[in-house]
């Protein structure tokens, strides 16, 4: 069974609710396996088998439940069709081939496709990529593609709630004033005329039921889902202070006063709350679209030796293009002509702009210096490194941590909970004082002060700030788990070659026999020869010594790797041997007394001494060295800080190990370690009640990356490596580790902030509002009183000061070490 992850852009969710009841609705779709819906960034991400269930099955489940899922549409022409079969071929080649197409109509009269789709799943430029593959043409212009319509909808929601809150302005702020005066005796005679109470009706009528009226569609879509969220609790609660006063207006004798200030104050100043909410909310949000928004529109491509300017959707693998000084690189790409540094921040998070030249890499979105440089492109569209940056982080941000689970719990039973302890407010106070109108101001009060929003955006909102944090230091977690777990690491075991080191081994030493007739030459040729079957670095590197040598190598015969020892093959039919000493410690005595001393002298200066043999003649030693990275021992020096262990795994004899280990300041060095063992070393760590992480960056760490309770992939790894580990460090360099374990701590710090200030603000300020400070006669008469219009301003401001914190952590400082 397949599966596929469906990205769903979702408005209209106003709590942590209505999130709760779209992932409910969606997991009882066939073929849907997990349904995660975020709150602060309106996204659901459903995993989904695409045979069970359609893009289109699930929009049309979130607008069942009263919700819209924003998509985009495009129309174009296209050319090729010659039938009618042809068009519902082609309809069924864009509806079922593309992800993210919600709906696709093709009209062969007028030789147009119509197509709905979701733009954070599939572009123009993948719909023409699956009309060429279905034997068509499409005619996009890609300068009429549509804009980003979930920024649009977003924007539009917000101008929609500002008219709203204005017009609540407009009409509650008159109504409070005028009615405040008339109570506190400001006005004449002509303020208590039976025709004020109608003034106030027509005041409060608008923004009872214009402002207020997404309170209400929201209310009735949670209750028509089996659930309760904190519009009911709002509606409620303003409906009973306008319906009362109504009341009293239509039927004198109920009372003298009327309270329509109250339920029109009570929802502008809530509308007021959620508006700054959703404008601060969008800020969390800041790093994808700065992410976004590196993109160049357009690029220079060279065909046929002239420069053509073209839309950056256009551009294909194998383009020659040509950026000039001060430019974004369009799209992913091998220098082939010129020279330049080139800034690449906003992939690695280092400032230090790096020196291109022909051969090395280029990544779209960085900005070209001074020179000129000519490359070819050799990742486009949702292939380059920025695009599955900016795929990463949201699928981040869009992922549970495990510590929300108790806010989801609370939030589930929050409004059934606070409407029954509403009603016994209204109970006990119209008992003990007999007076239904101060029992009804309780009650009113009660369901306005209680905000479950808070409980809902404390772990969101603080995700998607510090993940995108993160990601513009050039630390990418691929799910809000990793974040967490990484402030519980006790260990943080490190892979050497590549990670402590450069990665990049040197020969440093040639010890042939001369004794036995043995030249440095023939060593080198013999040896390099038999490694040219090897992907080893150490292996590599003796290729590449050789290379440069001007040596002239074979291909080995009967090429065999000996995991762990070394490598064996035939050249110019001797059979050559290549590995570690130790190897060569047989009954044959190949290595003598003398050689074996040297030897250890290699390996205590850190050297790895690879000893080349035929049968059982010693040809020689070869000496590899490779350098430890500048900031190595400073990265681990701050893991230290952090009070954190440091192990280092590697493959070399222990002598050299033990070296390579003091330079770097490792607390623990494990050496001679094969390749397939590394992970039952992090399984044994994790045995004696260890949380331990894996820092690697090649093919034979991913077991061990797997393994780990959190993965850390150097970013300049092989691709298997980085998509095993849970965290990547874009940069490649190890004060990666340290940067990121301290923005966990720092993002889980302020989760916890959240969820205790939303739980203290419902657990003081509700009793507060039931009235439990009355029979404390020193405290003031509004703690003693809360009233409903202080209890809403409260509310207004818990989420917002939720939010607020969360943004703090894009000011937070994050050391390197």
């Amino acid at each position: 069974m397949s599966r596929q992850t469906v990205i769903l852009p979702i408005t209209g969710m106003t709590c942590a609710n209505c999130a709760m009841n779209i992932s409910r609705g969606l997991k009882k779709l066939p073929g849907v396996s997990e349904a995660n819906v975020n709150v602060a960034t309106e996204q659901a991400s459903v995993v989904v088998d695409p045979d069970s269930a359609s893009t289109g099955d699930l929009i049309r489940q979130v607008e069942k439940m009263g919700f819209a899922v924003t998509s985009a549409r495009i129309d174009f022409p296209v050319t090729g069709m010659t039938c009618a079969n042809c068009a519902m071929n082609l309809e069924r080649a864009l509806g079922r081939k593309v992800p993210g197409v919600v709906a696709a109509a093709v009209n062969f009269a007028a030789e147009r496709a119509t197509v709905d789709y979701l733009p954070s799943m599939a572009t123009p430029d993948d719909l023409a990529a699956a009309v060429a593959k279905a034997g068509f043409g499409a005619l996009i212009d890609a300068d009429g593609a549509p804009e980003d319509a979930e920024a649009r909808a977003r924007q539009r929601e917000i101008r929609e709630q500002t008219r709203k809150f204005r017009i609540g302005i407009a009409f509650a702020l008159p109504l409070f004033v005028i009615s405040m005066a008339r109570d506190f005796g400001l006005t004449g005679p002509w303020s208590h005329q039976p025709w004020m109470n109608w003034l106030f009706l027509c005041l409060a009528t608008p923004v009872q039921f214009y402002t207020g009226w997404d309170f209400y569609v929201s209310g009735l879509k949670s209750l028509r889902n089996k659930s309760a969220n904190m519009d009911v609790l709002v509606a409620m609660g303003s409906s009973t202070a306008f319906a009362y006063s109504l009341a009293v207006l239509l039927l004198p004798g109920l009372g003298g006063h009327v309270y329509f200030e109250t339920s029109a104050v009570i929802i502008t100043l809530i509308k007021m709350g959620k508006l700054l909410e959703a404008r601060t909310k969008g800020k969390t949000g800041s790093a994808i679209r700065k992410l976004m928004g590196l993109r160049p529109k357009t690029a220079t491509v060279i065909r046929d030796e002239k420069e053509y300017e073209i839309p950056i959707d256009k551009v294909c693998v194998g383009d020659a293009l040509l950026v000039r000084p001060g430019e974004r690189i369009p799209v992913d790409g091998q220098v082939t002509d010129g020279a330049s540094s080139v800034d690449e921040s906003m992939l690695t998070g280092e400032p230090i702009p790096v020196d291109k030249k022909a051969g090395d890499t280029v990544a779209a979105g960085t900005i070209n210096g001074q020179g000129i440089i000519g490359f070819r492109a050799t990742r486009v569209g949702r292939e380059t490194a920025l695009a599955q940056i900016i795929r990463l982080v949201q699928e981040a941000q869009g992922s549970k941590a495990p510590i929300q689970a108790l806010a989801d719990r609370v939030a589930a039973v929050f409004v059934p909970a606070i409407i029954l302890i509403a009603v016994l407010v209204f109970i006990v106070w119209w008992v003990a004082a007999g007076d239904f109108v101060t029992a009804m101001i309780r009650m009113v009060a009660v369901l306005v002060i209680a905000c479950p929003c808070a409980l809902g955006l404390a772990t969101p909102t603080a995700i998607m700030a510090g993940t995108g944090k993160g990601a513009e230091r050039g630390m990418l977690f691929k799910n809000s788990r990793a974040l967490e777990e990484a402030t519980r690491l006790t260990t943080v075991v490190l892979d050497k070659t590549g990670t402590v080191t450069e990665g990049k081994p040197v020969v440093t030493d040639l010890v042939p026999d001369t004794d036995g007739g043995v030249t440095s030459e023939e060593l080198m040729v013999l040896a390099a020869s038999v490694e040219k079957g090897s992907e080893h670095p150490l292996g590599r590197a003796i290729v590449q010594k050789a290379k440069e040598s001007g040596l002239t190598l074979v291909a080995p015969k009967a090429f065999q790797a000996h995991g762990g020892h070394g490598v064996t093959g035939q050249v110019k039919g001797r059979a050559i041997r290549v590995g570690k000493p130790h190897w060569f410690d047989g009954p044959s005595g190949m290595i003598s007394r003398e050689l074996a001393g040297r030897i250890v002298d290699f390996q205590s200066q850190g050297k790895t001494v690879m000893v080349a043999g035929e049968a059982d003649r010693l040809l020689g030693l070869i000496c590899v060295s490779d350098q430890i990275k500048a900031d190595s021992p400073s990265a681990i020096a701050g893991l230290k800080r952090m009070g954190l262990e440091t192990v280092m795994l590697t493959g070399d004899n222990r002598q050299a190990a033990e070296t390579i280990g003091r330079q770097a300041g490792v607390d623990h060095v494990e050496a001679e370690v094969r390749p397939e063992d590394k992970a039952l070393r992090v399984k044994g760590l994790q045995a004696t009640g260890k949380t331990v992480a894996m820092v690697g960056d090649g093919i034979n760490d991913a077991p061990a990356l797997a393994q780990a309770d959190v993965g850390f992939a150097i970013g300049t790894g092989t691709d298997v490596a980085i998509e095993t580990a849970e965290v990547i460090l874009s940069a490649g360099s190890l004060t990666g580790v340290p940067r990121a374990i301290a923005l966990s701590r720092a993002t889980m710090a302020t989760i916890r902030q959240n969820l205790f200030w939303a739980f203290f603000y419902n657990a003081v300020l509700i009793p507060v509002a039931a009235g439990a400070l009355y029979p404390v006669e020193s405290l003031p008469m509004m703690l003693r009183q809360l009233h409903p219009i202080l209890a809403a301003l409260a509310m207004a401001f818990s989420s917002i000061s939720v939010v607020s914190n969360s943004l703090r952590l894009y000011r937070t400082k994050i050391a390197d070490s």
